[in-house]
């Protein structure tokens, strides 16, 4: 079984940055997996926001392109999401989510950002 546990979310301006975790607990070798990081917004299909495989190439969406980065601590089983230039569109509750053995997801975290 597998744990996941985001935190950083909260209330920010537009223009601001945050910077999102996400630890992994339980039997897994994080090291090996591929994270992703997902946000959803009321009344919107869960979108697939950045993505770090196990060679720490990354993906992102072209909506958060220079804005975000995501990163990993396999030594921490942490992935990280620095998020820069927040606009308000960008407000959602984010979650990560990784495959191993099975799909695993976190409880999310809420991220609002004020115009």
């Amino acid at each position: 079984q597998v744990r996941l546990v985001e935190s950083g979310g909260g209330l920010v301006q537009a223009g601001g940055s945050l910077s999102l975790s996400c630890v992994a607990s339980g039997s897994i070798i994080f090291r090996m997996t591929t994270i992703h990081w997902y946000r959803q917004s009321p009344g919107n299909q869960r979108e697939l926001v950045a993505t770090i495989n196990r060679t720490r190439d990354t993906d992102y969406a072209d909506s958060v392109k220079g804005r975000f980065t995501i990163s990993r601590d396999n030594a921490k089983n942490t992935a990280y999401l620095q998020m820069n230039g927040l606009k308000p569109e960008d407000t959602a509750v984010y979650y990560c989510n990784l495959y191993w053995y099975r799909d695993y997801w976190g409880r999310g975290t809420q991220v609002t950002v004020s115009s």
